[in-house]
């Protein structure tokens, strides 16, 4: 192994990291034809892991090698970037089988998002192994092999999209592309210590894409750490018109909005008597540090009913959403159902005989399921639950592969249906040397908030990289803030119980804290009236210290709320006694005209007690 001579040749395993690889290549002692050639090497050691269905030959890599050879490796963001895609995805010029050779057939396009990463300078390294037509969450059900655990062969990998994790894991490429309807992104990256985006439906386009369920399914990545999380989520978000499902990223969710969440975190965690790890006391151990590590560093814990949770996630195979699987094989499971996996056939086979009347009685209680888990989610910057309950040698998982495939997604089932955005990540390994990780949880369009707190916390878990010895790198990123609401200091008539104080909770905003200005500021009573207003002004000399109210607004109602306020009032920025800014009430000079001093009585409050 002589072609990345990156210091790391001696590794059992060799991570692929995006960071370390651009530095490799800026400094020219490797290029993307040495490091495919030396991936091709390494795959062969790992050939009882059966990882992929099409690893790509010299002659198919040589387009994509020479474009980017005569291309500046500054040029294009994801330069000579190495990435595995799940062969349900469609890759131009390469059979799409799904693991199901009768089904294969060869696509004229690449899927969108693999035609963006392409576009990006990223190099396709093959299609790898998933449970057949993405139905299952173990990486057993595939007539390519069983796809074994990178860190231990005697345990599942994970699935569906099984390879696609493991190639990652054991550095056979820099990331990877999977999809998910029921946690087929999450499952294997908590299995081999990856991350796992799980984006909101629809944030990535779906064309091309052979889905599970239409309706539900979305691609994810899996990668070694939050920035590259971030960064390949970054190429490959944006809408498609060929794609029905397709939806604009609302600004809050861009990647600007990245970096490490600062500030209070309040995340919600399931209940300790609802909480199932199916008797894997090593994971329930890993699940309780790792939850006990983050209230260390400040966050703030509470207990939540996950029971409608549960209950929408039984809908997804108990309920008639099953009749997308039995669309999505039609019509080789009409036709010819011996050439379908046998425990895949059986799961997808009675989907033919759902009616209507099931599917819109599922759909009403959803909806009913769908209110309630929403309400909850609204609580918090995020939920925090384990990825899955138990980890499963390959043995156990085919004694009962059909109720230990459910034990499987009992914590991720539920989200696509609910219209959330997730984002698994490794967080502690068991006595055993096996992974463990955990998912946070957000509404849709959350995944940047997601990233941020993921970010926030590779800081606190010492981990590896992938199934490497090689330590996590440390990297610098901006502070964020929440972008789901904003803080807005009041003084005057929209303070608790005041006169316009309705235009805040009609608003849904919340209060927050009472507390004072730095003593920097003098108050009037402005001319006019009713409502009677003050005007709060900057006076660094003779200023004094002003009662306020922080209240928080959602960032979708800030706007209307700002737009309101008439001259001579505004929107500034206030310094709090505690020396912190905040967005508040301010008053142009000109307004003073006819005003009355307050500052001496200290707010508006005690002034209008005297009215």
């Amino acid at each position: 192994m002589n072609s990345l001579n990156l210091a790391i040749a001696d590794q059992a395993v060799t991570p692929l990291s995006i960071e370390t690889l651009k530095q490799a290549y800026a400094a020219g002692t490797t290029t993307p034809r040495q490091v495919l050639a030396d991936i091709r090497e390494r795959a062969e050691t790992y050939s009882d892991r059966n990882i992929w269905i099409h690893l790509l030959s010299d002659a198919e890599l040589d387009d994509y090698l020479s474009k980017l050879e005569a291309s500046d490796v500054n040029s294009l963001p994801l330069w000579g970037i190495p990435f595995a895609i799940k062969d349900n995805i469609d890759l131009a010029g390469i059979p799409t089988t799904a693991a199901c050779e009768t089904f294969a057939y060869t696509p004229d396009e690449s899927a969108f998002v693999v035609d963006q990463l392409i576009k990006a300078g990223a190099i396709p390294v093959g299609k790898t192994n998933l449970d057949q037509f993405a139905t299952g969450l173990n990486g057993t059900r595939s007539p390519y092999g069983e796809c074994r655990n990178a860190f231990d062969a005697k345990y599942i990998s994970g699935g569906s999209s099984a390879g696609s994790s493991v190639s990652v894991a054991l550095g056979l490429a820099s990331f990877s592309l999977g999809t998910d309807t029921a946690g087929s992104g999450r499952v294997p990256a908590c299995l081999n210590n990856l991350y796992g985006v799980k984006p909101t439906r629809g944030l990535l386009s779906a064309s091309g894409m052979l889905p599970a369920c239409r309706s539900l399914d979305c691609m994810t990545i899996f990668a070694l750490n939050a920035d590259e999380s971030n960064l390949v989520l970054s190429v490959v978000e944006g809408p498609d018109d060929n794609d029905g499902y397709s939806r604009a990223n609302p600004y809050p969710n861009q990647t600007r909005q990245y970096g490490v969440r600062a500030g209070d975190l309040k995340i919600g965690v399931i209940q300790s008597g609802q909480l199932e790890f199916f008797g894997d006391a090593a994971y329930e151990q890993a699940y309780l540090a790792t939850v006990e590590r983050i209230k260390k560093d400040g966050a703030q814990i509470e207990e939540l009913d996950f029971s409608p949770f549960v209950e929408a996630a039984k809908l997804l195979y108990e309920g008639p959403w099953v009749t997308e699987r039995y669309l999505a094989t039609q019509p080789l499971i009409d036709e010819q159902p011996e050439a379908i996996f046998p425990v895949v056939r059986e799961i997808i086979e009675p989907g033919k005989n759902a009616s209507a009347a099931a599917l819109f009685t599922a759909q009403y209680r959803l909806q009913e399921l769908k209110a309630k888990c929403d309400a909850i989610v609204a609580q918090y910057d995020c939920l925090l639950t384990p990825t899955a309950g138990r980890f499963f040698t390959i043995d156990e998982l085919l004694e009962e592969p059909v109720l230990r495939n459910s034990q499987l997604g009992h914590y991720t089932n539920y989200m696509n249906l609910l219209d959330m955005s997730g984002l698994a990540i490794p967080t502690a390994f068991t006595d055993q040397g096996l992974p463990f990780g955990v998912t946070l949880v957000g509404s849709a369009f959350a995944d940047r908030a997601l990233l941020s707190i993921a970010k926030r916390f590779e800081t606190l878990f010492d981990l590896p990289l992938g199934a490497s010895d090689l330590p996590r790198e440390r990297t610098v990123a901006a502070q964020v803030s929440t972008t789901q609401t904003i803080d807005v200091l009041v003084c005057g008539a929209h303070l608790e119980g005041l006169p316009l104080n309705w235009q805040l909770k009609e608003r849904k905003a919340v209060l927050k804290l009472k507390t004072q200005t730095a003593p920097v500021y003098r108050m009037y009573a402005l001319a006019g009236g009713p409502p009677f207003r003050p005007g709060l002004v900057l006076d660094e000399e003779k200023g004094a210290a002003i009662d306020v109210e922080i209240w928080t607004v959602p960032s979708e109602q800030f706007g209307s709320f700002v737009a309101g306020i008439p001259a001579p009032l505004g929107i500034g920025k206030v310094k709090l006694a505690d020396g912190s800014f905040v967005s508040g009430f301010i008053c142009e000079p000109y307004g003073l005209e006819g005003a009355e001093e307050i500052t001496q009585l200290g707010g508006w409050r005690a002034y209008m007690a005297t009215k």
